[in-house]
């Protein structure tokens, strides 16, 4: 479901991608950089809406719509004749990203039970490593144009599954229609589940968070949520998440590491990272899992940080510095794959009450996507400042990101979204 992802994340960020695109259509580096940009522009205007729509039509509907976007914009981009409808491609794509990335860990924290609530939302990533792996592949040696159209294969594939999943039980909860609620969640749960006990928990939160407005998101019993949600967005995103996962191929080449051996290994390796992921988010946790892949992130650019610093420096092997930067770029990836990737959104998914994910969700996402976007604009000029003094502020912001986990990020593994919000209030 979700290749066309980051097979658009990947599009033009392989090395050979990246030169044929510009070649093709006689882009400048500031014109490539808007253009790889867009997409998490598009992102945050989807995310603008995304609450509003899953909380008046539902996340089923949310996500036919989302796959309007898609299709049109991965069509967009594989005609492209120049600049114009490119960029329209790229940013329609990222709005129905926008509007995935908080409609789906919503969706499948409301229909799971919650022994494997995290696993199940940490699938979400798997499946997204499983398409950067493909894009890391396909980018080697397949035409930008071929990789587009190939991106709207998934979309298609999701249209047709769309008809065979149930609405959110929350969400038909909210809308008055119990009965509904009842049989979707007798069906999730299978036949011979005693479901009594927890429609009824469903029933009370809906009840509960009726009165709330969205003028209390920002009262005191909500300061801790919103914080933690908004703090875990911008550190995601500011600790070069989007820049480096966006640009990989390109820091392999000012390395000096061969990018097509680089991008090869990466397909290979992220998958099973994401996998690792899924298992310990039940068994380690939330909250562990986080520091441990933000500590990976922090080490994995102090070792870039190192490669680019001894660059060129006289009595330095001249492998040191591509080998340095093959570590780092491995190390981040495949921590970010197997944590901070996916637990910002889990987490999110989990901490606001029903009636609060409309506004406390969009503002989330919006902050996500906005940080994404500068970022994924700015890293190219970045590191024609300084690769060494880019990294190294990536390096601290990761490091920030421990301290702000252990500090203040709440453990919600083994409980229900009702549990969760009687515990935070």
């Amino acid at each position: 479901m979700y290749l066309n992802y980051f097979d658009d994340d990947q599009l033009g960020h392989t090395a050979g991608t990246m030169a044929s695109i510009m070649e093709d259509l006689d882009l400048s580096i500031t014109q490539f950089s808007v253009f790889g940009s867009l997409l998490t522009f598009g992102g945050m205007i989807g995310a603008i809406f995304s609450a509003t729509i899953a909380d008046s039509f539902g996340c089923k509907m949310t996500l036919w719509i989302t796959e309007v976007f898609c299709i049109s914009g991965w069509l967009a981009i594989a005609l492209a004749k120049n600049i114009i409808w490119l960029d329209l491609g790229r940013f329609f794509v990222g709005i129905g990203v926008g509007l995935l990335s908080y409609v789906v860990p919503v969706y499948i924290a409301e229909i799971t039970p919650k022994t494997v609530r995290g696993t199940f939302t940490f699938s979400n990533q798997l499946l997204q490593n499983c398409g950067v792996a493909t894009a890391y592949y396909l980018g080697n040696f397949m035409s930008w144009r071929i990789i587009a159209l190939i991106g709207i294969l998934p979309c298609l594939i999701q249209l047709v599954g769309l008809f065979f999943v149930p609405e959110s039980p929350r969400w038909l909860a909210k809308e008055g229609r119990d009965e509904e609620c009842e049989v979707v969640l007798q069906k999730l749960r299978g036949d011979e589940a005693d479901i009594m006990k927890e429609t009824q928990e469903i029933l009370i939160s809906v009840e509960a968070s009726a009165n709330i407005s969205m003028r209390s998101l920002f009262k005191k019993k909500y300061t801790h949520q919103l914080t933690i949600g908004i703090g875990l967005m911008l550190l995601q995103q500011l600790s070069g998440s989007a820049g480096l996962g966006y640009y990989t191929g390109s820091v392999f080449d000012l390395a000096g590491f061969p990018s097509r051996i680089g991008m090869t290994v990466l397909s290979i390796v992220v998958v099973p990272k994401a996998i690792l992921g899924l298992i310990l988010v039940e068994r380690w946790g939330r909250r562990p899992l986080l520091m441990a892949s933000a500590f990976g992130l922090c080490l994995g650019c102090i070792s870039l940080a190192l490669a680019f610093g001894l660059k060129g420096v006289p009595g330095v092997n001249v492998n040191v510095t591509p080998t340095l930067a093959f570590i780092g770029i491995m190390t981040f990836v495949m921590m970010f794959a197997a944590g901070l990737g996916a637990l910002p959104w889990i987490i999110m998914s989990e901490i606001f009450p029903m009636d609060m994910k409309v506004v406390a969700g969009s503002l989330v996402s919006i902050t996500n996507w906005f940080t994404g976007w500068i970022v994924s604009y700015c890293f190219n000029f970045m590191l024609l400042w300084s690769p060494t003094g880019t990294f190294i502020i990536f390096a601290t912001i990761s490091g920030a990101t421990v301290v702000f986990a252990w500090c203040l990020v709440p453990e919600t593994r083994g409980l229900t979204l009702e549990e969760i919000q009687r515990r935070a209030n």
